[in-house]
C-alpha cells in the first residue's frame, strides 16, 4: 500500500460525529410553500434526506432517528422543527436522489463492473416455517450496482424484487451513466445477446468482458465475429484461464468488495417496509458509501519479488 497515512487518516474520519449544518440548509429546511390545491409539507427533501442519512449511517429505527436528530440540533441550539418518525416513513416512499448527489465521474472513458445481491426484508424465518409450519413471508430484493472500477464508487444503483433476472437490469443501470464508457465486465450471469446490445447502443466502442457459459456456442452469423464469439473461440483455444487473463476480468473482484463494503456498514437487510421505501433506502445507502470511500481508499501496487 503506497498511502498508508493518508488512508489511516480517512478511516479515521469515516468514524468522526460532526454536523454541520449550513446557514443555505437552514434556511431550505421548510419546504417551499405550494401554489397549487393539496396538503402543504412541512419539511424540504433536504430535511427528510439529513434525517434518513442519519438512521443509515447508525442503523437506527425511524423512532430513534427523529430523537438523535432532535438531541444534535438541540446541542446545537439550532430551533428547526424535526420530522417525526411517521412522516420520515411517508416521505421515504417519495423521496428521490437529486443529480448533485451522483459522485463525480473521472476523466475519461469508464471501466464499469455490474453485478447483484440480495438484501432480506422483515418475515416469518425458516425455523419458523419448519417448527410450526407457518407460511414464510420472508422474499429477497435484489440490489443492482455498477462501479466505476478507478474510484470504486457507485455510479448507477438499482432495487427489483428476488425474481428479476440480471440481464434485464443492465439498460437501467446505463441509463444512470452519462459517461462513455471503455470496458464493462460482469460475471456469466449476463451472458447473452441482450446485454450485448445493452452495452453497445450505450457505448458504440466498448470493451465487453463477460464470460460464456460453458454450453456457449458461436452465433454463425454472416460477417466479422462479434464480441462475444470471439470470447467463446479464445476460450476454446487457450482455456478459461488464460483468457480471464488477457481480458482483464479479474477486475471484476472490485465489484464484489463494493457488495462486501455495503452490506459490512449498510447491513445485509432492509429496515423498510414498502418497496418504495425500501428504493430509498438503498440510494441513500449508497450516497453514504460514496462519502465514506471519498474520505480515504487504499491505494496498492503489486510486490515484485526478485529470486537470488
Amino acid at each position: 500500500m503506497t498511502n498508508w497515512r493518508d488512508y489511516e487518516a480517512g478511516l479515521r474520519r469515516r468514524g468522526s460525529l460532526t454536523l454541520w449544518v449550513t446557514p443555505e440548509a437552514l434556511a431550505g429546511w421548510r419546504a417551499p410553500r405550494r401554489k397549487t390545491r393539496g396538503g402543504q409539507a412541512q419539511y424540504s427533501d433536504l430535511a427528510i434526506e439529513t434525517a434518513l442519512t442519519l438512521g443509515c449511517v447508525f442503523a437506527m429505527r425511524l423512532r430513534q432517528t427523529e430523537g438523535l436528530l432532535h438531541s444534535l440540533l438541540d446541542l446545537m441550539g439550532l430551533k428547526v422543527p424535526v420530522p417525526d418518525h411517521t412522516t420520515l416513513s411517508r416521505r421515504a416512499q417519495k423521496w428521490e436522489p437529486s443529480a448533485r448527489r451522483n459522485p463525480p465521474l473521472p476523466d475519461g472513458p469508464l471501466h464499469v463492473l455490474v453485478d447483484s445481491t440480495g438484501l432480506k426484508v422483515y418475515g416469518a424465518g425458516q425455523w419458523l416455517e419448519q417448527k410450526h409450519g407457518a407460511r414464510s413471508r420472508r422474499t429477497w430484493r435484489k440490489l443492482h450496482l455498477a462501479v466505476d472500477a478507478k474510484s470504486g464508487a457507485i455510479i448507477a444503483h438499482g432495487l427489483t424484487d428476488q425474481k428479476t433476472d440480471d440481464p434485464s437490469q443492465v439498460a437501467p443501470l446505463l441509463d444512470q451513466i452519462d459517461g462513455e464508457i471503455d470496458q464493462f465486465t460482469a460475471d456469466g450471469a449476463y451472458d447473452g445477446k441482450p446485454t450485448y446490445r445493452s452495452i453497445l447502443q450505450h457505448s458504440a466502442t466498448a470493451n465487453i468482458v463477460i464470460p460464456p457459459r460453458s454450453t456457449a456456442v458461436e452465433s454463425g452469423d454472416t460477417g466479422p465475429p462479434g464480441q462475444r464469439d470471439k470470447h467463446i473461440a479464445a476460450i476454446a483455444s487457450d482455456g478459461r484461464l488464460k483468457w480471464q487473463a488477457a481480458a482483464g476480468y479479474g477486475k471484476r473482484a472490485l465489484i464484489e468488495t463494493a457488495i462486501g463494503r455495503y452490506k459490512g456498514l449498510i447491513g445485509l437487510r432492509l429496515r423498510a417496509r414498502s418497496f418504495p421505501a425500501q428504493q430509498t433506502e438503498v440510494a441513500i445507502g449508497c450516497i453514504v458509501l460514496n462519502r465514506m470511500l471519498a474520505c480515504g481508499r487504499p491505494e496498492s501496487i503489486r510486490r515484485q519479488v526478485t529470486q537470488a
